[in-house]
């Protein structure tokens, strides 16, 4: 069976496809007899193969040319896996511990395989709403965005290697183009995709729409989100795209992977943190209350901007001599002046995470696709009156960010709408 263009592959053909790929046959051992073949893909876009035999195991990713859950109305371009598998492999080579490597890439197929995160991993948006800890999360994802967010920038490449990376990651354009619709435009307009928990939010969706001061901050993230080069960003850095297990954690699903703003993949991160924290008290119930979870949440978001920030500026300190021409050193040749610049960086990065973190909360609350969270609580009253706590929360957070000195404020800011 030729696999010289593209098409959509089911259980039968994808044996044939491995049978004819040695860098996937040789994992599991040339052994077709006993595979198990499972489709996951519970995603908005892929189709998500796991395969598993006795002597090993992998995962088929492969991208459609539409919107799956959509369907072919919203087509989408198939060149998202090669910047998917690109992203991979790049992060994968600046923090291995955090990334599942990829044993083969097919742009004709818009295939990758990779490595398969074997039970116990879930992913990690399941296990929040399970009200599961995992001690290591801060950890570990600080170390992934410190790591991959540094080394991509201009303070460690120099401006021809950045530029050349730019370049080549420009061509994801279609999936920045989605993004900028879903997150920046639609919740701001009436969209035929939008959609919130109505009548509950009726007006609150409507007040989203009329409320100028917000759409002038969303302008201004909009444009550093186009225009700003700033590093390698996953792009979609949710706790959907987070598999865990209480010592491990690895970030998947980086289709969107461009180089923008580096607060759009923290702010995303601890912009779902804060959305599994408000969701809990519809989780509870007489057997947990969820209070002690909360504050494990609340702790989890806190330490990762911490342990970011202190990752972050000793991977700087650590190369300011080195080749990255953000700073030269014939520049900022004095300790003062470092410590300056390093300052008023970090500031403007923090108050970026926390106006992108915001956008990706109301995109999720009155926009197109909403997050498990809240969509698992099935009293609607209920699940309504924690969507509206967080959007409220959401447009705090993103026309005051600047007014916000440190995360222990904003931790604050989180309390104050539980009271």
């Amino acid at each position: 069976m030729a696999f010289s263009e593209f098409r959509p592959l089911d259980e039968k053909s994808l044996i044939e496809y491995i049978k004819a790929t040695p860098s996937l046959s040789s994992k599991i051992g040339g052994n077709f007899d006993d595979l198990k073949i499972k489709e996951v893909g519970d995603g908005n876009l892929n189709f998500v193969y796991i395969i598993v035999g006795t002597s090993g195991s992998f995962v088929i990713k492969q991208a459609l040319p539409y919107i799956r859950c959509i369907g072919e109305s919203w087509p989408m371009t198939k060149e998202r896996a090669y910047f998917e598998a690109l992203a991979l492999k790049e992060h994968g080579g600046l923090c291995p511990e955090h990334v599942p490597e990829v044993y083969h890439f097919d742009r004709t197929m818009s295939l990758i395989g990779m490595r398969y995160l074997e039970p116990p991993h879930i992913i990690l948006r399941k296990g929040l709403i399970a009200g599961i800890e995992y001690p290591f999360l801060a950890e570990h994802m600080s170390e992934y965005m410190a790591k991959t967010l540094f080394f991509t920038s201009l303070l460690y490449l120099s401006t021809t290697e950045h530029k050349r990376a730019v370049a080549e990651f420009c061509g994801n354009v279609e999936l920045c183009r989605l993004t900028e619709q879903v997150i920046f435009s639609d919740p701001y307009k009436v969209s035929k995709y939008n959609r919130w928990t109505s009548p509950y939010l009726d007006r609150d969706a409507e007040a989203v729409r009329e409320d100028n001061i917000l759409k002038l901050e969303v302008a201004e993230l909009k444009s550093k989100f186009c225009e700003r080069a700033q590093a390698l960003v996953h792009g979609d850095l949710h706790t959907g795209s987070v598999m865990v297990t209480c010592d491990s954690t690895q970030v998947i699903d980086p289709e969107f992977a461009f180089y923008g703003p580096m607060g759009f993949d923290i702010g995303a991160f601890i912009g779902n943190l804060i959305l599994a924290f408000i969701a809990q008290d519809g989780h509870a119930d007489q057997g947990n209350d969820r209070k002690i979870y909360k504050e494990w949440i609340l702790k989890t978001t806190e330490d990762t901007w911490n342990l970011f920030h202190q990752k972050f500026t000793a991977l700087w300190d650590a190369h300011k001599d080195g080749p990255g021409e953000a700073y030269l050193p014939a520049i900022y040749n004095n300790p003062e002046l470092q410590k300056l610049i390093q300052e008023k960086y970090m500031k403007e990065l923090f108050h970026d995470t926390l106006g992108f973190g915001a956008a990706k909360m109301i995109r999720r609350i009155v926009g197109v696709a909403h997050v498990e969270d809240f969509e698992s609580i099935k009293e609607v009253s209920i699940r309504a009156d924690c969507e509206r706590r967080a959007l409220d929360l959401a447009k705090t957070l993103l026309k005051k960010r600047r007014e916000f000195v440190s995360i222990s404020e904003v931790i604050s800011a989180i309390k104050h709408v539980q009271s």
